[in-house]
């Protein structure tokens, strides 16, 4: 595993002890990149243990939820109502259009109860709004992305 900083270690060894007792189907899919995997339902989320300033680390916790989108003003301003509703995290977007839901945490002050907190938000959110977002707005699951290549 290559990590950039001790505080980077530190918090990836933390987030390893956690993740079993919380969920039963965690992979790490990159075997040198400080990352975890999770599925839930039609979601995959990555928790991802990135180092932050020399002295920190961040935990974040992120899905795609749908990609292929053809974004316009009326998604746009649903995504930013959504965000206003959750209590941990939010939805963004990347470049190419493709819709993610993420929530950042200060790694060395972070407790079990708090991530496992935003860790469900993530799984739930992304499985959820997945549907409504393809259903009214077209684009693809991130799960339909990922079942299509395993085929």
């Amino acid at each position: 595993m290559n990590f950039q900083t001790e505080a980077q270690k530190d918090c990836y060894q933390k987030v390893a002890e956690w993740l079993p007792e919380i969920y039963d189907r965690v992979s790490n899919p990159f075997a040198d990149i400080p990352t975890f995997s999770l599925q839930f339902g039609s979601a995959t989320v990555l928790v991802e243990v990135r180092p932050f300033k020399q002295i920190e680390a961040v935990i974040y916790i992120w899905s795609y939820v749908v990609t292929e989108v053809e974004v316009s003003s009326e998604l746009l301003r649903f995504l930013l109502l959504q965000n206003d509703d959750f209590r941990f995290g939010g939805f963004s977007m990347a470049d190419d259009g493709d819709i993610r839901f993420h929530v950042t945490l200060l790694g060395s002050s972070c407790q079990q109860n708090e991530f496992k907190l935003a860790v469900t938000e993530v799984l739930e959110s992304a499985d959820l709004y997945d549907d409504e977002i393809v259903k009214r707005w077209g684009g693809r699951r991130a799960a339909d992305n990922l079942f299509d290549d395993l085929n």
